[in-house]
């Protein structure tokens, strides 16, 4: 990896951020680039209190925690921290001609030899490498919430991306203290997701049909199956929208009705009852994010 030194992560959302602490902390020189300074600002803080506690519990050292602060900058200048990054990692919404418009900006911005990788699960190579000059450094890097903690890293190659560039980014998840896992073809939602998907697709027409509560199928899957959280707990942990734009984008590729997001998801999303960053998703939560009880309405 000695060509790769500096890494821009573009978005500074939960995601984001801790994706682009994964890469300080592994010595990298990172710039996390935002259009809204109060994300980044948002960003830093919760950044902070985390790394503090892991410092406190004995994780970390402070002389690394310092060390990797000094190595990560926040910026809402895409130029500037486009213009000598050796590999991005695209961390915004979830939404395709957000991510095109913005691959198409990094191609004009970024050295020529840069890797250009998202770290969406909804959207696949190719959906996005055209929008460039260099669709042979075109990958996903799909990180997994939260990417401070989470091991597996899925690396999805397309028909246009270079045996180079699929190696390159493998190497760079080994160096970061993940585990790769290749696709050595391009599908939506890719493995863990769609796993994934099946199960929380079971889950909420268990509760939509009315034959189990909320509560009762989280209870299942982790006393019955040994999950960590059950479907609902981990969709309010990762986000309902994250969600929901994903189903939108199996959708929009198959054409197949089933994958379009359940009823229920789409009122929650509807409504802004996101999850925990909002306070209220099929849960409601205070101020701290403690659960206080199962969202009613």
């Amino acid at each position: 990896m000695t060509d790769i030194s500096r890494i821009l992560v573009v978005g500074s959302g939960a995601m984001g951020s801790q994706i682009g602490m994964v890469c300080a902390l592994s010595g990298y020189r990172v710039r996390v680039q935002d259009i809204s300074a109060e994300s980044l600002d948002r960003a830093q803080s919760q950044l902070r209190s985390r790394i503090d506690r892991n410092v406190e519990k004995g994780r970390l050292t402070a002389e690394e925690r310092d060390a990797a602060f000094d190595r990560i900058g926040f910026t809402t200048d895409l130029a500037a921290a486009a213009g000598d990054a050796d590999f991005v990692i695209e961390a915004a919404v979830e939404k395709l001609e957000v991510k095109r418009e913005l691959f198409a900006r990094l191609d004009d911005l970024c050295p020529p030899h840069a890797i250009l990788t998202s770290n969406s699960s909804s959207f696949v190579p190719s959906r996005i490498a055209d929008a460039t000059g260099r669709p042979d450094r075109v990958c996903n890097m799909h990180f997994f919430n939260p990417a401070l903690v989470m091991k597996c890293v899925e690396v999805v190659r397309g028909e246009h991306t270079s045996d180079e560039t699929v190696s390159a980014t493998v190497e760079l998840t080994r160096s970061l203290g993940k585990e790769p896992v290749l696709l050595e073809k391009e599908i939506n939602g890719f493995v863990a997701n769609r796993i994934l998907t099946e199960i929380r697709r079971e889950a909420m027409f268990l509760v939509d049909g009315g034959y189990a509560s909320v509560e009762a199928v989280d209870t299942a899957c982790k006393s019955a199956l040994g999950h960590p959280m059950g479907p609902f707990e981990l969709q309010d942990l990762t986000g309902l929208d994250i969600g929901y734009y994903a189903a939108m984008g199996r959708f929009e590729d198959s054409g197949d009705p089933a994958d379009k997001p359940a009823a229920s998801l789409a009122r929650h999303v509807t409504a802004g009852h996101l999850g925990r960053k909002a306070g209220r998703g099929w849960y409601v939560y205070d101020e701290d994010g403690n659960r206080l009880g199962v969202n009613e309405s």
